[in-house]
Formats: C-alpha cells, structure tokens, sequence
C-alpha cells in the first residue's frame, strides 16, 4: 500500500506536466497564428507606419499629461541601459535567428538563410554610417565651451577631440541615435516578421521552436515600441528625436521599399522561399 500511495503522486504530477505542456504549446501555437495574421497583413502594416510616425511626432505633446515617476521618465532605467544602447545586437539574433529556421524551413537549402543575413549586414553598415554622421554633424555645428561659477567661458578650441582632452565640452546638434536605433529595429522586424503568414499559409514546417523565436521577435518588436514611445514622451529634445526617426525611416524606405526590389539585391524578406505565382495569403 505504500509503494502505491507513492506511486499515486508522481502519476498526478506526471498528468498535470502533461496537460500544462499541452496548454503552453496550444497557447504558442495561437498566439503564433494570430501575430503571424497580424504582422502579414500589409493595410495592418500601414496602420502600423503610421502609428510608429504619431508616436515620434506627438509623443512629445504628452509630456506635460505623463507621469514623472513613470520607470521610463528616468532616462537611466533597467530597459534603456539593458536595451537601448545594444538594440541592434539584439534585433540581429532575434531576427536572424528566426530568418535562418524560416529560410531552410521553406526551401532545405543550406545557402537560403544568406539573403538574410545579407539584410542584416546591410543594417549594421546603414547603424555604423548614421552613428558617424550623427557625430560628424554634432562637430560642425557644435563649439567647445567650459561652465564656470562666474559665467560660460569658451575657448579658442575649433574641433571637439582637443576641446574634450583639454578637460571642457562640446555642444552641438546631435541627432538622437537611440530614436534612430529603435525606429529602423521597429520597421525592420516589422518587415522580416511578416513572412511568416505566408509561410505558415504554404503548410511548411513550424514546430514549437520556430514559433516560440517568432514570438520572441514579437515580444521583442513591442519592447522597441514601448522604449521609442517612452523616448518620444520622456526625451530632452524634440528636434533630434525627429531627425533620428527621420533618417531611420528614410533608410528602411532606401532599402526594403527601393534597392531590396532590384534583382542584384538581398531581397525583400521572402525573396526565392515560395513558388512563383503562389497565391499570396
């Protein structure tokens, strides 16, 4: 009678495992499904453009209304310092990871998954290139000045590297890369993201590993929106935000609604993994 009673407890454990197990994989396996309608219906994205648009633009026209004690009115939170300054690292192994299982899932072609990662170098370059314009632009507008109790000395420094080792600082117009860096994350997972209707459409493989990735790029895509949103309500400048967000969309709009169409390209996401004149879903 022991040996049963014990043996009573472990099959209990052992059915609820398993029923817990089939719920999580049947909520993954919704919540996968509707995201996967979501992000591949293309007036949805539009919807979604112009939101990411009124987020920069009138973001700012809350501030007065916001919370002062709100985690993202604190420009040094847990989020910013974790996510902000890395986004593009993070988006890169989401996103790529996620655009490897899709691209071998639909063809079985170990050399698929190099159309996106192609995308994603392209990405890095246009981050490194904004980064260096950004500063170039802060240099040429800017002047060395050094605060003092009596008043604001400036002194005859003409480039920023000699004001900064001579111990002063330097003001210029920097546009805000973190508006840069969370728009063009944004726009990007949101384009790389929408294959995945189609691919499910088509009957391809899409076990619970592949769409637990696809829901972290859509856990992912909303922290970026919240953190740019946050930034637009909570930032210091209005006027670098904007030219930030600007640049970022300008370069998505240059890549995937322009050079990613031309044949020597890298593709818009879903290039070469269905069938020509498959129906769209």
């Amino acid at each position: 009678m022991a040996g049963s009673g014990g043996r009573l407890p472990l099959a209990l454990l052992a059915t609820v495992a398993g029923w817990a197990l089939a719920l999580a994989r049947g909520l993954v396996f919704l919540s996968s499904e509707r995201c996967a309608w979501l992000l591949g219906t293309s007036c949805l994205r539009r919807a979604y453009h112009a939101w990411l648009a009124g987020a920069v633009l009138l973001g700012p026209l809350l501030h007065p209304f916001a919370d002062p004690h709100a985690i993202l009115a604190n420009q040094r939170n847990f989020f910013s310092r974790t996510f902000v300054a890395s986004a593009w690292g993070w988006t890169c192994i989401l996103a790529g990871g996620f655009a490897l299982l899709v691209s071998y899932g639909a063809t079985g072609r170990a050399l698929a998954p190099l159309r996106p990662l192609a995308r994603l170098a392209v990405g890095t370059g246009l981050q490194l290139a904004a980064a260096a314009a950004f500063g170039l632009v802060e240099e040429l507008t800017g002047y060395c000045y050094a605060p003092l109790p009596a008043g604001t000395l400036l002194p005859p420094l003409p480039d920023r590297p000699g004001c900064l080792a001579a111990g002063h600082r330097w003001r210029g117009y920097l546009p805000s890369r973190p508006a840069f860096l969370l728009t063009f994350c944004c726009l990007l997972l949101a384009e790389e993201l929408a294959v995945f209707r189609r691919y499910l459409a088509r009957g391809h493989p899409a076990g619970a590993p592949l769409r637990l990735v696809f829901l972290l790029n859509v856990l992912l895509l909303g922290l970026w929106n919240l953190l740019l949103l946050g930034t637009a309500v909570y930032g210091p400048a209005y006027g670098p935000q904007l030219v930030g967000a600007a640049v970022a969309t300008l370069a998505w709009y240059l890549t995937y609604q322009g050079w990613y169409r031309a044949r020597w390209s890298p593709g818009r996401p879903g290039a070469g993994l269905f069938l020509k004149g498959e129906p769209r879903a």
